[in-house]
């Protein structure tokens, strides 16, 4: 099934600042809560769906993208993130629903472990390889769960215990007023629900120890400056039973001395003989892909463009082809032979155009050439 416009999904304008984005958001979540909607699988396929909208438009770099290429463009650039279940959501928004409910996680008895952290990588690659695709190795500071303590950040021999506080709930309920109870992260535990009573001296109880992580990332044919590659799971690791956060690998793209860029077509200005614009001819243009011949016709005025079909730079994970633009750029001589200025001014003579005279010097040049 087709995916609703991300601007129609929050009822907002494509104009629309981020405060009203965002707030149009929070309306929403409101009303599509799951606590709020028991059972009701439509309301909750709303609420992921509301929760995706917002991930992208609540976000510039990917708002860009999506104004400019729509839902298959964020597809592409790894950018699109669907979620799966109502909790995933509330993990990917931990903060915002705490804010909005009152402690972390947004849902009563279902915080669970948190997501590890997302990371991201700024990768430069050459304009060619851009176009192309390129397979590359990269080396990034993560965190990892410690070795002799297998993430636990228990002493070898021992386990961590069920936090008495909270009972491994990671939540404790407070009586604020006759019928209101509120939920917040457990203080002792700090919403793990265990404790570490004998940390392990390689990781002093925390579970994670960092590292230099080595990752080899392919880019497919056709990236563009600022699009993003999600890895999933190659963030940070997430608690104890939590899942890894991702790595979005941002790319950025040099510029190249002969091609230049507008979506998936390429320019590339080509200096031409004034000879050979008038009389018309063949010459080779560079593209992509190497060198093309290219028909220039007689007559061919200074800044006419031809395009090339199909030689331009390949969609993102799509189908086809943009174009290459070829500006021909007509060169007048600042300077001419002997040969050459009298060719033109019989040319001259025979159009009835009037031209400037020659000067003493050009006339002693003349003698000593003829």
């Amino acid at each position: 099934m087709a995916k609703r416009d991300y601007y129609e999904v929050l009822g907002v304008v494509r104009e629309a600042p981020q405060a009203e984005i965002k707030k149009a958001f929070r309306v929403l979540a409101m009303k599509l809560h799951p606590d709020k909607n028991p059972g009701d699988k439509e309301a909750e396929s709303r609420f992921k769906e509301v929760a995706e909208a917002y991930d992208c438009l609540g976000d510039e770099q990917k708002r860009q993208m999506y104004d400019r290429f729509g839902h298959e463009g964020l597809r592409g650039a790894g950018m699109n993130h669907g979620f799966q279940s109502s909790d995933e959501v509330f993990s990917h928004f931990a903060d915002m629903f705490g804010d909005l409910f009152g402690f972390g996680g947004g849902r009563g008895g279902q915080r669970g472990p948190r997501r590890g952290a997302d990371l991201e990588y700024p990768l430069t690659i050459e304009f060619l390889e851009a176009v192309k695709g390129v397979e590359r190795e990269i080396t990034f500071p993560k965190h990892v769960a410690c070795e002799p303590c297998s993430g636990s950040g228990a002493k070898a021999g021992s386990q961590p215990q069920t936090c008495a506080t909270c009972r491994g709930a990671g939540e404790v309920v407070q009586q604020a007023q006759m019928f209101l109870r509120i939920r917040t992260v457990c203080p002792a535990c700090g919403g793990r629900g265990k404790v570490v009573k004998d940390p392990c001296t390689g990781c002093s109880g925390s579970g994670r120890v960092r590292t230099n992580e080595k990752l080899k990332v392919t880019i497919p044919p056709g990236v563009d400056e600022g699009m993003q590659l999600r890895l999933s799971g190659k963030g940070e690791i997430g608690e104890p039973g939590g899942a890894a956060g991702d790595l979005y690998v941002t790319i950025r793209v040099t510029e190249h001395e002969v091609f230049q860029r507008d979506g998936t077509n390429v320019l590339v200005r080509r200096p031409i003989p004034y000879v050979l614009a008038v009389l018309g001819g063949d010459i080779t243009v560079p593209t992509v892909d190497g060198e093309e011949s290219l028909v220039v016709e007689a007559g061919t005025p200074s800044g006419k463009v031809i395009t090339l079909r199909g030689k331009g730079i390949p969609a993102v994970h799509g189908r086809g082809r943009g174009d290459q633009l070829v500006q021909l750029l007509v060169e007048v001589p600042k300077q001419l032979s002997a040969k050459e200025d009298e060719i033109l001014r019989e040319l001259a003579k025979a159009q009835g155009v009037k031209v400037k005279e020659k000067g003493f010097w050009q006339g002693v040049f003349k003698g000593f050439t003829s």
